[in-house]
């Protein structure tokens, strides 16, 4: 990220900072319950989830390194969680158009 950042600040974002705010794919509950049946999901879905994170970054994709699967496993962990607990009570809306 630092590397390709065309306008650099001057301050770089570290590995902590870029941790602080996860994002969480919600998936069915065969795939969260088997890591077997998470990792076939993550290689079917692995280039969608590369551009879904690194669109949070810089959205122009001459910036973005060559993406393989194997720089997918390197830059991310994945957890399966099979449970989410909604304490809101309201309607879920997406905050995206």
């Amino acid at each position: 990220m630092n590397d390709a950042d065309p306008a650099p600040s001057g301050s770089t974002v570290t590995l902590e900072e870029v941790n602080s705010d996860l994002t969480v794919y919600l998936v069915s509950e065969e795939v969260a319950a088997s890591p077997a049946e998470g990792r076939k999901w993550v290689k079917a879905n692995w280039r969608n989830l590369f551009e879904s994170e690194l669109e949070g970054w810089y959205t122009d994709p001459r910036l973005w390194p060559k993406l393989t699967l194997k720089r997918f496993d390197e830059w991310f962990e994945i957890e399966c969680h099979s449970m989410i607990i909604d304490t809101l009570g309201g309607p879920i809306e997406d905050d995206e158009p």
